[in-house]
Formats: structure tokens, sequence, C-alpha cells
């Protein structure tokens, strides 16, 4: 399905880029070393570095594409971060309501915001809300997004560095696993994966395994137990 390098999207829309740390699994976070590389090379989308920025030239380009796609919103940033007015999230949120033939995928882990905003955003079905979950110290973030209206909702269980034995997926419709990669990534164990596989399971919540991750992650790959899971959320069918 990915054309992006995101196994499991095809598109990216990048409205807003920046961020900032605010738990563990943001101690070696991609979009910043991707972002400082690309202010280097004299990107003018990333003149600011890491700082968040919006790019309200963009805020139109699912307008522009002829084709439904599956996407990605603020690959290179977090949509409800604190130095993003509300009025621009909610504009966003209104042009996906606008383009109901395109499945737009939203991963925050500021939870709180989220669950704060959720009663003034329309939740069409074709709007996807995740939050990240890393290790145990942030499972609040379930609790907020089973509060919100999204229709569908899903977890991002990467970089999962620690077991997640208490994590509840009821209500929840997706679940996405991975290892860190990258040069100074925190290791990944198996059972970790296996217990969260099961509990899906159980709870008939699709179960995506995107990778292993490592210093080598293509080397290390996305097999488990010798097969491939990529499993999507029922609507995607629909």
């Amino acid at each position: 399905m990915a054309q992006s390098k995101i196994e499991w999207t095809e598109e990216t829309w990048n409205p807003i880029t920046g961020c900032s740390k605010c738990s563990a699994g943001c101690t070696h976070c991609y979009a910043e070393s991707f972002a400082k590389r690309l202010q280097a090379m004299g990107n003018a989308r990333y003149k600011n570095g890491f700082d968040v920025t919006i790019h309200f030239d963009l805020f139109q380009k699912p307008f522009s594409w002829k084709k439904p796609k599956l996407v990605f919103v603020n690959s290179m940033s977090d949509l409800f971060h604190e130095n993003v007015p509300d009025q621009v999230i909610l504009q966003l949120f209104e042009i996906m309501n606008q383009c109901p033939q395109h499945t737009f995928q939203i991963l925050t882990k500021r939870s709180k915001r989220l669950q704060e905003l959720s009663s003034q955003i329309r939740w069409t079905r074709n709007i996807w809300m995740g939050v990240s979950i890393e290790n145990e110290d942030v499972l609040y973030r379930r609790d907020d997004l089973v509060q919100t209206g999204a229709v569908v909702k899903f977890i991002s269980a990467e970089p999962l560095i620690a077991p997640l034995s208490k994590l509840n997926l009821d209500g929840i419709d997706w679940l996405i696993v991975g290892g860190e990669s990258g040069p100074h990534c925190r290791p990944i164990e198996k059972n970790w994966v296996l217990e969260l596989q099961n509990a899906a399971h159980i709870s008939g919540t699709a179960f995506f395994f995107k990778q292993w991750g490592g210093v080598h992650k293509k080397q290390n790959g996305n097999l488990l137990n010798g097969q491939i899971y990529q499993e999507y959320p029922r609507s995607i069918l629909k």
C-alpha cells in the first residue's frame, strides 16, 4: 500500500512542521534529525529548523489530489502542539471534512489537548485519530483518546521501549507496533510484541507490525515469527 517511506500510509501532508520533546518516545526523534538536515541543505520549509512553523500555503493541498489517498497528517510535527493555535487545528480538520475521498491519519502525544478540543471537531469517518504510547508512563493517552468522538481510533506503540502489559485496547481499532531505529536506538524485546499481538487479537484490534528497528532496520526487517502482519482498521474496506 505504502508510497511514503512510512509503511502504514501512502502520502504525508505537513501543513505544520516542528515540534518539541514531551516524553521518552521523543528522545531520538526522527523528524527533528530530518528537519535539521533539511535546514542545513537550505530547504526553505525548514528555515526555522525544528521550531513549530505553520505553512498556510499547504493547507489546500488535499484538494489537488485526484485519486483517494491514505494521508498521514503532520509526520514532521504534532497537530496538537501547544504552539499551534486552536483555530488552525480546527481549520485543518474542516479541510479534512471537505475531502471525504481521502483518509487522514493523525497521531499525537498531546492527548490532553486533543480531548479538550474534541467537542469542537467534526469527526467524519475519513479521519483516523491516534496517540503514541511508548511505555506505561503515558497510558493515560489511551484514555484521553477513547473519550473523543473519533470514529476510528488507533495507537502507535513506536518506538516501543518497554512492555505495555497494562494497555487496554477496548475501543481501539488499530495498533501499530515498532522498534526504534537509528544509531542510538533502544532495544525492543520480542515478548513485548507478542504480548501486544495477543491483546489485539483478543480485543479485535487490527495489528500492524512495522519493524524491529535497530541500527540496521532494513536488515532486521518486519517479520514476526516468519510472517508479515500489516492489518488495517475494517473501515478502510468499507
